[in-house]
């Protein structure tokens, strides 16, 4: 049975969303021809919304924009968006398809939070755990998020952090990251070798949210000798895609496309 729809919550909804569409600023004529809608009709839903705060309208032209009710509610989603929930079922699939550990990280302040891990069948004892916090500068998920920061912000991070040479492949000179992060910019994926710890491989990429901010990212760790170059490139896809699928679910969308 096909559920009947409310046509005065339909309109409201076609007014405001019309705005992403049709610019910032709109008048009740604009609205009213877009949406093939009466003068009348467009007036009272408007009245309605600029009431509750969800448009407001300029006194100098009269037109009407997204009002605060709209960003505080955005915002509140932003917060209470459990990004591991949300992550999780396209992680699982990803351990299935490539038999490996695969990690998702969040950045918090200057350092990174473990939030979910689903192990591989042939998992060994690594680095991680959830709820455990990491470098940003030697782990190839730490590497993935800070390489789309600002430079401003790099330079701040790298300055402020201990760049602790955890193993003798550790890069901890500020100029050698910053170029190793440009590299990792272009293929859209960073590589760990070892640099957290011996004999640990990992390949990891960013998440983007819909503002096309890297908030998070996420990896496949292995034993370096599972991860060899015949099978790099496998595995170098499989996380760009779930890093991607994840994305898409926290709104991004990719123009380049």
């Amino acid at each position: 049975m096909t559920e009947r729809l409310i046509q005065s919550v339909e309109r409201t909804a076609d007014i405001l969303e019309l705005f992403l569409v049709s610019g910032p600023e709109l008048s009740i004529k604009d609205i009213s021809q877009q949406l093939n809608l009466s003068k009348s009709t467009v007036h009272g839903l408007i009245k309605t919304l600029v009431h509750r705060g969800y448009l407001q309208q300029n006194t100098d032209n009269l037109k009407y924009k997204l009002g605060m009710k709209l960003f505080e509610l955005g915002n509140f989603i932003g917060e209470h968006l459990d990004i591991g929930k949300i992550a999780q079922p396209i992680i699982k699939s990803l351990v299935e398809e490539l038999k490996e550990t695969v990690h998702l990280v969040v950045r918090q302040r200057d350092e990174l939070i473990y939030v979910e891990k689903v192990e591989g069948p042939s998992a060994l004892r690594i680095y991680s755990h959830i709820g455990k916090r990491a470098p940003i500068h030697c782990t190839g998920v730490g590497k993935a998020i800070l390489a789309y920061q600002d430079e401003k912000e790099i330079d701040r991070i790298l300055s402020s952090c201990d760049l602790e040479p955890f193993t003798e492949h550790t890069m901890t000179d500020t100029k050698e990251i910053k170029n190793h992060l440009g590299l990792i910019r272009e293929k859209g994926y960073s590589i760990d070798d070892e640099e957290i710890e011996l004999g640990l491989k990992c390949v990891a990429a960013p998440i983007f949210d819909s503002k096309g901010t890297v908030i998070a990212s996420i990896s496949c760790a292995s034993p370096k000798m599972r991860l060899s170059q015949e099978r790099l490139p496998e595995v170098i896809a499989g996380i760009k895609n779930a890093a991607f699928e994840i994305s898409k679910c926290l709104g991004y969308k990719d123009n380049s496309q």
